[in-house]
C-alpha cells in the first residue's frame, strides 16, 4: 500500500507535514534534512522543487528557491539524491512543484523516477484538474503516485466533490488564496473549515498556508486530519546551525 494511505489509516489526528525546498540552505542538505524528520517523528515532508517563477509562494519560499537554483539543484540531481532515501527513510515523502520543471523533464520519466526512489505522491499547484483526468492521472496511477489537489476557499462545492471522487491520498486544504506564509491567523477561515468539514468527503485533509504557531496548529487541525508548515520551517531551516536545530525550533513553536 501506497505510504500515504498507509499513514491516514492509521494516524487519525494532529498530523504533521513539513516542506522544505531541495537545495536550501545548502545544495546536499536534501537527505540530512529528511534525517533530521524521521528522527524527530515527523509524520509527513513535501519537498519542493525549486522553480524560477513559484507563482503561489511567498517570499520565504521564493527567496529559498531563488537560493536553491543558484546553488545548482535541478529536478535531475534531486532524484539522484533521492535515490537511497529509502533505506533509511521510513516516512512517506510527497515531491511539490510545478509544471514546468517537470514536463521539461517528462512526466512519464518524472513518475518513474518517483516511483524508483520511492517518493508516495506529487502536488503540482498550476496542473488544471481536468488535464489531471485526462492525461496525468492514468500516467501516475501506473506508477501508485497521488497526485494530491489543493482546494482554497473560492472552490466550488461541485469541484471539490469531482477533486474528492478523482483522487486519493489527501486533500490539500489551502487556507487562503494568499500566497504561502502570508496569513497571520486562522480566525477569519473558520467558516470555511466548518462548511468542508461538512461535506463529509471521503479523502482525508490537510491544511497549509499560513501554519506557523501553536494557535494556527490548532485551528488547522480542528476541522482537518493535520497540517502543513512550510513558509516558517524554510525560515528556520535558514536561520539554524543545523536541520535538528530548525525542527526542535518549530515543533516548540507549534507546542508539541
Amino acid at each position: 500500500m501506497n505510504r500515504i494511505s498507509t499513514l491516514f489509516n492509521t494516524r487519525k489526528s494532529n498530523l504533521l507535514s513539513l516542506y522544505f525546498t531541495a537545495g536550501y540552505p545548502n545544495l546536499e542538505d536534501t537527505l540530512p534534512i529528511l534525517r533530521s524528520l524521521e528522527r524527530h517523528g515527523i509524520d509527513l515532508v513535501e519537498i519542493g522543487i525549486p522553480f524560477s517563477d513559484p507563482m503561489a509562494d511567498g517570499p520565504v519560499i521564493q527567496a529559498a528557491a531563488t537560493q536553491a537554483l543558484r546553488n545548482g539543484m535541478t529536478l535531475r540531481r534531486l532524484f539522484d539524491q533521492l535515490a537511497d532515501m529509502r533505506h533509511e527513510i521510513q516516512m512517506p515523502v510527497i515531491l511539490m512543484g510545478y509544471l514546468n520543471p517537470i514536463m521539461r523533464y517528462g512526466f512519464e520519466a518524472f513518475c518513474a523516477r518517483c516511483a524508483e526512489a520511492g517518493v508516495d505522491g506529487v502536488i503540482i499547484p498550476d496542473l488544471p484538474f481536468a488535464d489531471y483526468l485526462g492525461s496525468y492521472k492514468p500516467i501516475a496511477d501506473r506508477f501508485d503516485l497521488k497526485i494530491i489537489m489543493l482546494i482554497t476557499p473560492e472552490t466550488s462545492e461541485a469541484r471539490i466533490r469531482e477533486i474528492d471522487a478523482h483522487t486519493s491520498g489527501f486533500i490539500y486544504m489551502v487556507s487562503s488564496a494568499a500566497i504561502t506564509g502570508a496569513q497571520k491567523s486562522f480566525e477569519s477561515r473558520m467558516a470555511y473549515f466548518q462548511r468542508i468539514d461538512s461535506l463529509n468527503l471521503r479523502n482525508p485533509r490537510l491544511v497549509g498556508f499560513g501554519v506557523s504557531n501553536k494557535a494556527t496548529f490548532e485551528a488547522a487541525t480542528r476541522y482537518s486530519r493535520g497540517a502543513i508548515v512550510g513558509s516558517k520551517f524554510v525560515q528556520l531551516l535558514g536561520e539554524s546551525a543545523t536541520p535538528d536545530e530548525a525542527v526542535e525550533h518549530l515543533l516548540k513553536a507549534l507546542g508539541e
